[in-house]
């Protein structure tokens, strides 16, 4: 059995403990059916939950020595867990997985055969998911907005269920980023890259912690980590503007030279002035959110703080 690969699965959790036995149950099934093929440990991150999902874990860590986790301090956000999920397995390939089920575990059986084949980036493709027909069309219209102005593409339709080798978990970890959107930076980095389509099933219990509001948030991320393009639409945007307003100045030069009569325009003058404080506002906020993201990256803060463990080793602890 030492000659068979390890392969982690982790798992950020956030008020899951209606989930968790469930999980639990489809992990071990998982591990029992793949024992010929390798061998699986389960990393949980914890951000800092309200219910009991940290006393379940205890309990699941106490019972089953592959049961590995960490409890944050507070909430640092779905994508910095994972980060720190990954800076905690030990496989020589990690799958991440959501605790609400609607991805299938038992899909690491493909995702595996394509990895022992030489892929180093296995993820799912949703081919269709249980959600309102508005939100699905906003989530589809923002992956195609990050995929076209990114500098690299971006899979469309591919959240953060994939398995990854252990060298692009070594690369993964030496990037420094306060606010780190997880699909772009690994779309980012090459390697042997594979889609599989897969049916999101609905959650198993409990309710999303991922509203309207952090999608958002999360689509901005991704916009403004992996994009100039806003940066140069303001410039070009402003050269535009400042060459409309030349002609704007030799129209009514001549205009007031062949019609001195002409009353002066109060209105237009109005609307000028207010075009040009909202375009610069605009402006400044979008120089705003890129020199935010350098002040965090110089600020260095750690990916988290970790309060609590559970089957680890203090040395192994890298927060």
């Amino acid at each position: 059995m030492s000659d068979l690969p390890l392969i982690s699965i982790t798992i950020p959790v956030l008020n899951e403990a209606l989930n968790l036995d469930a999980l639990y149950a489809r992990l071990e099934a998982l591990g029992t059916r793949m024992a010929d093929r390798c061998n699986l440990e389960f990393v949980f991150t914890d951000n800092h939950s309200s219910d009991a999902t940290w006393e379940k874990l205890a309990v699941l860590a106490r019972r089953d020595p592959r049961v590995r986790a960490v409890r944050f301090s507070k909430n640092f956000g779905f994508q910095r867990s994972i980060l720190a999920n990954y800076m905690h397995t030990r496989g020589a390939a990690v799958l991440q997985l959501d605790a609400d089920l609607q991805d299938p575990p038992e899909l690491l059986e493909q995702f595996f055969a394509l990895w022992k084949q030489g892929f180093h980036v296995i993820y799912g493709v949703r081919h269709s998911r249980p959600e309102g027909f508005l939100l699905r069309r906003f989530r589809r219209l923002g992956y195609w907005v990050i995929d076209k102005i990114s500098e690299h593409p971006v899979p469309r339709e591919a959240g953060d269920f994939r398995l990854l080798d252990r060298k692009v978990i070594t690369a993964l970890t030496r990037f420094r980023s306060s606010e780190p959107y997880l699909r772009g930076i690994i779309a980012s980095m090459g390697f042997n890259q594979r889609g599989i389509p897969y049916d999101r099933a609905a959650r198993q219990a409990g309710s999303s912690k991922f509203g309207l509001g952090q999608l958002i948030r999360l689509g901005l991320t991704g916009v403004f980590n992996h994009s100039v393009v806003p940066l140069r639409i303001a410039s070009v945007t402003g050269m535009l503007i400042l060459g409309l307003s030349v002609l704007g100045a030799i129209y009514y030069f001549f205009l007031k030279l062949f019609h001195p009569e002409l009353p002066r325009g109060l209105a237009s003058v109005h609307i000028l002035i207010l075009f040009g404080i909202g375009f610069q506002s605009l402006l400044l906020g979008i120089l705003g959110e890129y020199l935010l993201r350098i002040y965090k990256i110089l600020r260095h803060e750690p990916v988290a703080i970790i309060e609590e463990s559970l089957n680890f080793d203090p040395a192994e602890l890298r927060l």
